[in-house]
C-alpha cells in the first residue's frame, strides 16, 4: 500500500507542471515492463531459437525507447537540418519536451539491457513503477540501476522512521535548495545579461566574468538538485548513488568525468563504451570509441550543434589527455588543475550558446583582450539582498564595499570557487546530528525558502 501511494505521490509531483506528460512517461513504464517481463521469461525453446528471440524483444525495446526519445527531442532539430541540406520544406512539429525524458527513459533501457543479459530478477508491476516514478530522482537523476534502488524498496527497515536518515536528508537538502534559489539563480542572472549584451560590445573583462559566472552557476544548478534529490532519499530511507564528486577539484578532462553526472558517464561507459569494444581493440578504436561516447553524451544533452560540439570537444580532450598521460602526470598538481579548470570553462561556452557561431564570437571577445572595463549592469546583476542588508547595517562593511568597485560580484565568484574545490561534497562529509548542523539546517531552510521568487527553474530540466 505504501509503495502504491508513494508512486501516486510521484506522479501527481511529475504531472503537477504539466499532467500530458504523464501519458508519456506511464506508457513508457508499461511497455518497458511488459518487454523486461519477456526478456526474463523462461522460454521453453533454448539455444540459437533463444538468442534471436531475446535479441529480437531487446531491438524492439531499444527502439520504442529511442524512437520516443528522438520524437520528442529530436524530431525538429533533425527536420530543421533535412530542410537545410537538401532544401527541402518539412514543417516542424515544435513538440513540447516531456520533463526528464532522457533519465526516465536511460533508466528504464538500462533495466532492459540488465534483463537481456539475465542479470535481473522478476519484480512485480508495482515495484518497477516505483523504480522508475521515485519523484527525488525522476526529473533530472541520477540514473540509478535496479540492483541499487529496487532493494532498498523491499527491506522492511526502511519501511519505518529513521530519525538520523531524517536529520540527514534535511541537512543536505537545505544545503542543495541554498545551492540552487540564492548562489545558482543570482548567477544566471549575470549569465543572461553577458549573453545578451555579446552583441553589442561585450568587453573581455565582461565575457570573463560570464564564462566563470556561466562555470559556477551549472555546477551550483545541479549540484544542488543533486543534494535535494539525495536528501529527499534520505528521508524514505533510499540512498541515492552519489552524481558528483567536487568536478572543479579535477586535474585533467578523465579525472573530471569521474566526478561530473558519475551516473550518466556510467550509463554511457556501461552500455555505449563497453559495447563497442572499450580498449580491448587497441589504441585508435579505443580513442574512437572515446570519441563516440561524448558525441552520444553532447547529444543526450540536447538538441543543438552546440551540444554536440560540446561532447566532440571533451572527447578530443580525453583522448588528448590518455595520449600524453605520461607527459602530462610531470606537470604539477596546481598546473594541471589551472589547465582543466581553463579547458572546463571554455568548453561550457559552447554548451551555454545558442550557436556555435555565437560560441566562438564569445571565445573571440575573451581572447581579443581589447578592454577590461566592466558596465554597471553586468555588476548589478550579482547584487544580493542579504548583502544589501550586511551593508546597511555594518558601518565597517560599508565602508569597505565603498572603496571596491565589484564587491558584490568578487564575493559570489570567490565565494564560489572555494565551494566548488575547498569542501567535501555533502555526500562524502561524515554527518553526526547536533546543534550546530541542526542550526545551519534551519538557517538555510529559512534562506532557500525566502529567496524563492519568480520562476526557478532547473537547468536540466531541459535534458
Amino acid at each position: 500500500m505504501a509503495k502504491t501511494e508513494l508512486i501516486l505521490m510521484s506522479l501527481w509531483f511529475y504531472g503537477y507542471f504539466n499532467p500530458s506528460y504523464l501519458w508519456i512517461m506511464c506508457s513508457s513504464i508499461l511497455v518497458n515492463y511488459i518487454l523486461s517481463q519477456f526478456l526474463q521469461k523462461q522460454w521453453k525453446i533454448s539455444g540459437k531459437k533463444l538468442q534471436i528471440l531475446k535479441n529480437g524483444l531487446l531491438c524492439i525495446g531499444l527502439f520504442f525507447n529511442l524512437g520516443l526519445i528522438f520524437y520528442f527531442k529530436y524530431y525538429d532539430f533533425f527536420v530543421e537540418n533535412m530542410n537545410k541540406v537538401f532544401l527541402s520544406d518539412f514543417n516542424l512539429r515544435h513538440v513540447v519536451l516531456p520533463l526528464g525524458i532522457s533519465f526516465f527513459t536511460f533508466q528504464q533501457v538500462s533495466y532492459m539491457v540488465d534483463s537481456w543479459r539475465g542479470e535481473t530478477k522478476e519484480y512485480n508491476f508495482v515495484d518497477y513503477a516505483l523504480f522508475v516514478t521515485f519523484f527525488p530522482q525522476l526529473i533530472a537523476g541520477p540514473i540509478v540501476l535496479h540492483n541499487e534502488i529496487l532493494p532498498q524498496f523491499e527491506d522492511k527497515k526502511n519501511w519505518k522512521i529513521q530519525w538520523d536518515n531524517l536529520a540527514h536528508g534535511l541537512y543536505i537538502f537545505a544545503a542543495g535548495l541554498v545551492k540552487k534559489v540564492v548562489i545558482a539563480d543570482t548567477l544566471s542572472k549575470a549569465v543572461a545579461w553577458g549573453y545578451g549584451n555579446l552583441g553589442r560590445n561585450l568587453t573581455s573583462a565582461e565575457a570573463i566574468i560570464t564564462m566563470l559566472a556561466y562555470t559556477f552557476q551549472i555546477y551550483f544548478d545541479f549540484s544542488g538538485y543533486c543534494d535535494m534529490a539525495t536528501g529527499l532519499g534520505y528521508l524514505f530511507n533510499i540512498r541515492i548513488p552519489m552524481n558528483f564528486n567536487s568536478p572543479y577539484k579535477a586535474t585533467s578532462v578523465v579525472d573530471f568525468w569521474k566526478r561530473w553526472h558519475l551516473t550518466l558517464t556510467r550509463f554511457l561507459r556501461t552500455y555505449v563504451y563497453f559495447p563497442l569494444g572499450g580498449s580491448r581493440k587497441g589504441e585508435k578504436r579505443t580513442y574512437l570509441n572515446i570519441l563516440v561516447v561524448f558525441l552520444v553524451s553532447g547529444l543526450w544533452h540536447g538538441a543543438n550543434w552546440t551540444f554536440i560540439f560540446w561532447g566532440f570537444l571533451h572527447g578530443i580532450g580525453n583522448a588528448l589527455t590518455r595520449m600524453f598521460q605520461k607527459q602530462w602526470e610531470h606537470l604539477h598538481t596546481v598546473i594541471q588543475w589551472g589547465f582543466t579548470f581553463l579547458f572546463v570553462n571554455l568548453t561550457w561556452i559552447f554548451f551555454r550558446a545558442d550557436s556555435i557561431s555565437q560560441a566562438w564570437q564569445f571565445v573571440k571577445r575573451i581572447f581579443g583582450l581589447k578592454s577590461f572595463s566592466v558596465r554597471t549592469g553586468l555588476l548589478n546583476t550579482f547584487g544580493l539582498k542579504e548583502l544589501q542588508f550586511v551593508y546597511r547595517h555594518v558601518p565597517v562593511v560599508n565602508r569597505l564595499i565603498a572603496s571596491i568597485r565589484g564587491f558584490d560580484m568578487l564575493i559570489l565568484l570567490g565565494a564560489s570557487l572555494i565551494l566548488c574545490v575547498a569542501f567535501k561534497n555533502n555526500q562524502e562529509a561524515e554527518f553526526k546530528p547536533d546543534r550546530k548542523r541542526a542550526f545551519c539546517t534551519i538557517f538555510c531552510l529559512l534562506w532557500g525558502i525566502f529567496s524563492l521568487s519568480g520562476v526557478s527553474e532547473f537547468l536540466y530540466f531541459n535534458f
